[in-house]
């Protein structure tokens, strides 16, 4: 990683101050304080950014890209998903590399660590499989559902391209197809297809890239959240597929997004995490990429990353503590944890 020079740092404040001209500057600054890189979102949303934070073991790389989600389990550890035979990497919280597991699974995307009664289990999204698979978090097979024939959107098996899964409180499971038909899934707790919708009962609410999907229950009902990437929005929808709201406010293109107390962070393909508040409106925008070139390029070598400014965020989310941490889809591989700085 390159370190901050003197331009650096004033080419980061004439960013930030070109921001203000939307929102107040506080919500988009970004410095370097005391040798240490800030993203700074405002009062709640403060992070160090943490250089080299993921401690491979000596001799092992990612040796492919990072491509599909972060997750977090009740321990804290962190899981990554890559498109090796490494499709689950697993960290503890100081970066440190407890394992990795999931040869049959290369391609995964669309992770998700759900409670199931006493336990934790992960669910997967497989592109190549066009599956969404329910293993335990060592990466054991528990349950598989297939594609969702009975929807009769699909021909063929391979025209379903799974990229998020969600569960809700009753054991349901939600699936965008976002690099296939573009349509949204849902089963039982036991497998069993119920529903698919699009979003074209309303008028310009048609789904294109349903990439990524959360269960919403900040309320006093839980919601299905969908980030509709190539439509550049959030749509909300019932969790039997009737459409609630959009939000639309600050997205480019949202990959997927989490929840942590009223907050959502959505990681935007094009350069930057977005935080909603609980109205969905817009709170910040971090690590912002000041080259528009970088922006959603897979291709951008490590020599050209820059501490504090993303790529492509692909997965983000939230440990225990509040701290973030971020894939980047790039074809190196790039993860990086920020640690809240507390009020």
């Amino acid at each position: 990683m390159k370190e901050y020079s003197r331009r650096d740092v004033i080419r980061l404040f004439g960013v930030a101050g070109a921001a203000a001209a939307v929102l107040p500057s506080r919500l988009f600054a970004e410095r370097v304080a005391q040798d240490k890189v800030i993203l700074d979102g405002g009062t709640i949303h403060k992070y160090e950014w943490l250089p080299g934070w993921a401690k491979l073991p000596n001799g092992m790389k990612f040796v492919g890209s990072t491509h599909g989600n972060v997750g977090v389990d009740a321990k804290d550890r962190v899981y990554f998903n890559t498109d090796t035979e490494n499709a689950v990497m697993i960290f503890e919280q100081d970066g440190t590399f407890v394992k990795s597991w999931g040869k049959d699974f290369r391609g995964a995307h669309g992770m998700k660590i759900a409670k199931e009664g006493d336990k934790e289990v992960l669910w997967l999204c497989s592109l190549g499989r066009s599956e969404v698979i329910k293993l335990t978090l060592d990466g054991e097979v528990l349950m598989t559902i297939p594609f969702p024939e009975k929807s009769g959107v699909y021909k063929s098996k391979g025209e379903y391209k799974p990229t998020g899964v969600a569960i809700a409180p009753n054991g349901d499971v939600y699936v965008g197809d976002g690099y296939g038909k573009s349509w949204l899934h849902q089963w039982n707790s036991k497998g069993e297809y119920i529903r698919s919708w699009d979003g074209s009962e309303r008028q310009g609410g048609r789904l294109s890239t349903p990439h990524g999907v959360c269960i919403d229950q900040r309320g006093s009902t839980p919601l299905l959240i969908v980030a509709d990437r190539s439509n550049h929005r959030l749509q909300v929808f019932t969790l039997d597929g009737k459409f609630v709201s959009e939000a639309l406010e600050g997205l480019r293109n949202p990959c997927t997004l989490n929840i942590l107390g009223d907050d959502i962070i959505v990681p935007d393909l094009q350069g930057r995490i977005t935080i909603l508040n609980k109205e969905n409106k817009l709170i910040a925008h971090l690590g912002e990429n000041s080259d528009p070139k970088k922006r959603g390029n897979f291709n951008v070598n490590p020599e050209d990353w820059k501490d504090g400014e993303f790529t492509a965020p692909h997965g983000a989310t939230w440990d225990s503590k509040g701290d973030l941490y971020v894939e980047d889809w790039n074809k190196s591989g790039r993860i990086n944890k920020m640690k809240r700085i507390k009020a």
